[in-house]
């Protein structure tokens, strides 16, 4: 017998709002403009961070649109031309291409990228760096020092396996995923039980493992309250690191679980308020360990599809809120998570919970993961989505 959560997430698609395709294009594809004005407000207090919000802008519109439509949009490998500025408006200047504008991030002295032009390289940001090369297919651009990133990574790992963000020394198991992510698109991961490789992978995973709390999730570092955002991060890397039997599954997925609200959304602690943002951070967890059926995806979806703009597009963090490129992202990803996008149009891409990034552009790029199977012995009653990672079988 189908458990409650099973029963509603089978629930036709129609009883959901409308999910406004046209818009969110518009809002992605718009954004960069305003924000880049003189007198933007969010440009400025969000300039440190610029690298993830191209990120975020691209991979979003890259679940609803084609990779040539994303690139004729948003001027992903090729200069977009400027529109002549309407009576009284300022000329506006020409942006570079993406790409370009992101190797322009690159720090030659740490061998990282920062998050926007001038700062200093940051785990965070070469992540997102080389998520975007990988969207636009440009891991092969000559201007990728390939072996200086790959060292500035591996210089980060310190002797208890975790990962700094960058050479001032802060720790958190972000930076743990970001390694393990980031080297795994390079394609220099070392394989499980490997000595000599470019880092320490059974170092890194057990000190992932040591970021568990009692409750089954896990914190920043070891001792850390427990939140939905780390165990992302937490299972992502051990799910790269093939290490899944690290995990106490069920005691976590009981955790997260835990963290639907009346609402349909979920937060990301206990006693905290919903937030679309959490659709992806738990989301993501659930698909991996094989129990998104443990929630119910219909009232998510509800949840996710309240918080759009119905006027300008993008999505917040609740309804009723002003929508951001951070919400958009986790919002779509998490739709797509819970096949909601897939229902209502088969033109859409499917994001990887592991890697964030299309399925169609992981599996391109061949990159490696481990999932937790269902009943049987092959990977049958694993999502459809994740058949090409390994699959560690419950005892």
């Amino acid at each position: 017998m189908a458990t409650p959560a099973e029963s509603a997430n089978e629930t036709a698609s129609s009883t959901l709002p409308a999910f406004f395709d046209d818009l969110h294009e518009k809002y992605i594809s718009t954004l960069a403009a305003k924000l880049d004005s003189p007198s933007s407000y969010e440009g400025a207090v969000t300039e440190h961070l610029r690298m993830s919000g191209v990120y975020w802008s691209i991979t979003a519109l890259s679940l609803l649109r084609s990779p040539s439509e994303v690139d004729k949009l948003m001027g992903l490998t090729t200069q977009l031309p400027v529109p002549p500025p309407k009576e009284g408006e300022e000329t506006v200047a020409q942006r570079p291409a993406i790409v370009d504008w992101l190797f322009d991030c690159y720090d030659p002295l740490t061998g990282g990228f920062g998050g926007n032009v001038g700062h200093d390289g940051h785990l965070l940001y070469t992540l997102s760096a080389l998520q975007v090369l990988a969207v636009a297919d440009r891991l092969g651009d000559p201007r990728l020092d390939r072996e200086a990133v790959i060292k500035f990574i591996s210089s980060l790992q310190q002797p208890d396996g975790s990962f700094a963000g960058d050479e001032w020394g802060e720790v958190d198991t972000r930076f743990s995923y970001c390694a393990l992510s980031a080297l795994s698109i390079l394609g220099v991961l070392p394989k499980k039980g490997d000595t000599g490789g470019v880092i320490d992978l059974g170092k890194a995973a057990q000190y992932v493992a040591s970021c568990h709390n009692l409750d089954g999730g896990f914190g920043c570092v070891p001792g850390a309250e427990s939140h939905a955002g780390q165990i992302f991060c937490c299972i992502g890397a051990l799910s790269i690191a093939q290490s899944l039997e690290l995990v106490d599954v069920d005691l976590l997925c009981w955790w997260l679980a835990e963290r639907q609200c009346d609402s349909g959304g979920l937060n990301g602690r206990p006693e905290k308020q919903a937030d679309v943002c959490y659709s992806w951070w738990i989301l993501s967890a659930l698909s991996i360990l094989n129990r998104v059926s443990w929630i119910n995806s219909e009232k998510l979806g509800g949840f996710i599809l309240r918080g759009q703009d119905d006027e300008d597009g993008g999505i917040a963090d609740r309804p009723g809120n002003m929508p951001d490129v951070f919400h958009t992202f986790f919002g779509i990803s998490g739709l797509s998570l819970i096949g909601h996008l897939h229902q209502i149009g088969d033109n859409y891409r499917q994001i990887d919970p592991v890697y964030a990034l299309p399925t169609d552009i992981v599996k391109k790029l061949g990159l490696k993961a481990q999932v937790v199977g269902g009943g049987g012995k092959g990977n049958e009653t694993v999502d459809e989505r994740l058949q090409m990672y390994d699959v560690f079988h419950i005892s």
